[in-house]
C-alpha cells in the first residue's frame, strides 16, 4: 500500500509542474512573437535606410528665396556630405575658421 502523505506530496509536485509549463507556454509565445516583430522591424529598417541613403547620395544644393533674392540652400548634414558641396560663401567660412586657430568673432 502507498504512503497517502507520499501521494500527496507527488499530485502537489505534478500540479506545480503543470503550472510551470503552462507559465513557460505562454512566455515561449512571447518571445516568439517579440522575435517575429523583430524580424520585421529589421527588414523595414533596412528597406527605410537603403531608401533614405538612395534619396541623400541624389542630394544637390537647392537654390531658394530669400528677401526675394535667390540663395543657396544648405544641405543636410551628414557623414557622407563632403565640404564641397556647400555654397562657396560656406566653404570660404569654413575656410576662415580652420585659419584662425582658435575662437573666431562673427558678425552680421
Amino acid at each position: 500500500m502507498l504512503d497517502p502523505e507520499l501521494l500527496e506530496r507527488i499530485t502537489a509536485r505534478r500540479a506545480e509542474l503543470y503550472d510551470l509549463e503552462a507559465q513557460l507556454v505562454e512566455q515561449l509565445a512571447k518571445v516568439r512573437s517579440e522575435r517575429d516583430e523583430l524580424a520585421i522591424a529589421e527588414r523595414v529598417l533596412e528597406r527605410v535606410s537603403g531608401e533614405i541613403a538612395g534619396d541623400r547620395a541624389s542630394i544637390s544644393p537647392v537654390s531658394g528665396q530669400v528677401a526675394g533674392r535667390a540663395v543657396m540652400l544648405v544641405p543636410h548634414r551628414g557623414p557622407e556630405i563632403q565640404e564641397a558641396v556647400l555654397p562657396p560663401g560656406y566653404q570660404r567660412i569654413l575656410t576662415v575658421v580652420r585659419q584662425a586657430g582658435g575662437p573666431v568673432t562673427a558678425r552680421q
